[in-house]
């Protein structure tokens, strides 16, 4: 048994509203974590691990990132994080734990974020870490070559077909050469997963892998820049820190990447 509370709140970005959730367990609660769900996908789909939290007894709670899900479904705007950018989730992200701690108080905080979503744990870390007490970030990434060359490609894509389409281009080059690495494919999502059931559930779920608009993904690059380097780890306080990842996921090289980030806050100091 578990309580819930449904709970929404306006976005940043000043346009959205952003649906969220309050997962309570029926024993007393032991600490909270904030799961921070990552590109192109919701909160939903992370029910068997909050499932395993609230067995622990820990409090979770999550969110639909605006352009995501069900927060996407009530605005009607799919794949687009409004003129803030990148910057407009991680301060969704910060609303939502003040408002948590508001019901929940004096409790120790703990941050969860996957994929894009370590990129915005990240981000947190660095910008409202003093009031959290630990992070995890799952299958992140460390410093992208490509990236300069990715953002140029994301502003020609706004200047030739607007902001607000759906980039199919820089869908394709950002993440079918994920998939090329895992050929012959059975699904555009082979790279998502070596569990082929959670990649068939991801498949056929409409609220997910939908192609973002080219000022999404020039909004992501910009993100990913903003979290990438010594200049990031020396911002993020000391506390304990877990890195998680697949050996095989090539957002993050193949474990490469996150081995630098590891570098990067090792030698923060």
């Amino acid at each position: 048994l578990f309580m819930l509370h449904e709970v929404s709140f306006p976005s940043y970005n000043k346009r959205d509203e952003v649906q969220g959730w309050i997962y309570v367990p029926a024993a007393r609660p032991k600490g909270i974590v904030q799961i921070i769900h990552g590109f192109g996908e919701h909160s939903r789909r992370y029910l068997h691990m909050i499932s395993k939290f609230m067995d622990a007894g820990f409090i979770v709670a999550a969110d639909d990132h605006v352009g995501h899900g069900k927060t996407a479904m009530v605005s009607g705007v799919w794949g687009d994080w409004g003129d803030a950018g990148f910057h407009t989730m991680m301060e969704d992200e910060h609303t939502l734990k003040e408002l948590v701690c508001e019901k929940y108080p004096n409790l120790p905080y703990f941050l969860f974020g996957h994929s894009m979503g370590s990129f915005l744990a990240r981000s947190y870390a660095a910008r409202h870490g003093d009031g959290l007490d630990g992070f995890i970030f799952c299958g992140t990434a460390g410093k992208n070559p490509a990236l300069p060359v990715a953002k140029l490609l994301a502003r020609c894509e706004i200047r030739k077909n607007g902001a607000s389409a759906p980039s199919r281009l820089l869908d394709k080059l950002s993440f079918g050469a994920y998939n090329n690495a895992f050929k012959p494919n059975r699904t555009p999502f082979d790279w998502l997963s070596s569990d082929e059931a959670e990649v068939d559930k991801y498949v056929d779920d409409p609220a997910c892998g939908f192609v973002f608009t080219a000022a999404g993904f020039r909004d992501l690059f910009d993100g990913l820049g903003e979290v990438s380097g010594p200049q990031w780890a020396r911002r993020v306080p000391k506390r304990p820190i877990l890195l998680i990842a697949g050996d095989a996921d090539p957002v993050g090289a193949n474990g490469k990447g996150v081995k630098q980030v590891e570098t990067w806050l090792v030698q923060s100091g």
